[in-house]
């Protein structure tokens, strides 16, 4: 039973059975308490909850400028079934990005990355590229600005790998901050009054512990990286992908 609350937004749930809840989180929205972020006063986690009435935990963690597919389980079982999956890298991520310049038909990256502690781990990241743009806006040296639209799937999850391996292979997100380009940011915003990020996790294949059904959730883009997306003249990949979950 879905409790509606006039006081608190209603997320948008993409995905449900009697075990497990997907929802589109939008950008900005934290998927639970987190003392590095003590200004904000609304979570993924309990907006969810007292949306649906029950408990929900959350099975992945997606950054807070992410926007996309976020899966909770709904008991302690499954949320351990799950998270078995992910430690046997049984669920597959599907990620779309905007990044600067044109980039590769495909490529792996393959750069270990340290995490909080200094650990230095391995670190995998495959991308295609979907489609580019050249626009008529001078950005330093150049008469134009190149953009290219990338589809990811990570091997492996490192904190924040993909903007990471994107920085290092000189492509980095649009409206990523630490880990974007200052210069393209600050372009975007006086040109597109674009703050996001335009990172978004698009989809999750996997095969369903309980059940053993193949699920593929699919999570539509949302409106500033749709906005982007027209600007760059990719309406059909966005209308493609919004409406079938394909590319």
């Amino acid at each position: 039973m879905q409790v509606n609350s006039p006081e608190k937004p209603l997320l948008e749930i993409i995905f449900e059975t009697d075990r497990l809840v997907a929802i589109n989180k939008p950008p900005g929205l934290l998927v639970h308490r987190s003392p590095i972020a003590g200004n904000a006063d609304e979570f993924a986690l309990q907006l969810l909850r007292d949306q649906l009435g029950r408990r929900v935990y959350p099975v992945h963690r997606l950054d807070r400028k992410t926007s996309g597919v976020l899966l909770f389980a709904l008991s302690k079982s499954s949320h351990a079934a799950m998270h078995h999956l992910i430690a046997n890298q049984q669920i597959e991520k599907t990620y779309h990005a905007i990044v600067r310049g044109y980039t590769p038909d495909e490529e792996r990256i393959d750069y270990p990355l340290a995490n909080e502690t200094g650990k230095v781990q391995e670190a995998v990241t495959n991308y295609r590229t979907c489609c580019r743009a050249e626009l008529a806006v001078p950005f330093g040296k150049f008469s134009t600005s190149r953009y290219s639209l990338l589809e990811i799937v990570p091997e492996t999850g490192r904190t924040h790998q993909i903007r990471r391996h994107l920085s290092h292979i000189n492509h980095p997100i649009i409206g990523d901050r630490p880990y974007g380009c200052n210069k393209q940011n600050k372009l975007f915003l006086e040109q597109w009054q674009l703050s996001q990020m335009m990172l978004h996790a698009s989809r999750l294949s996997f095969e369903e512990p309980e059940s053993g059904r193949q699920c593929t959730i699919t999570a539509s883009f949302p409106p500033e990286f749709v906005r982007i997306l027209i600007h760059m003249g990719w309406e059909d990949q966005c209308k493609r992908h919004n409406e079938t979950g394909l590319e």
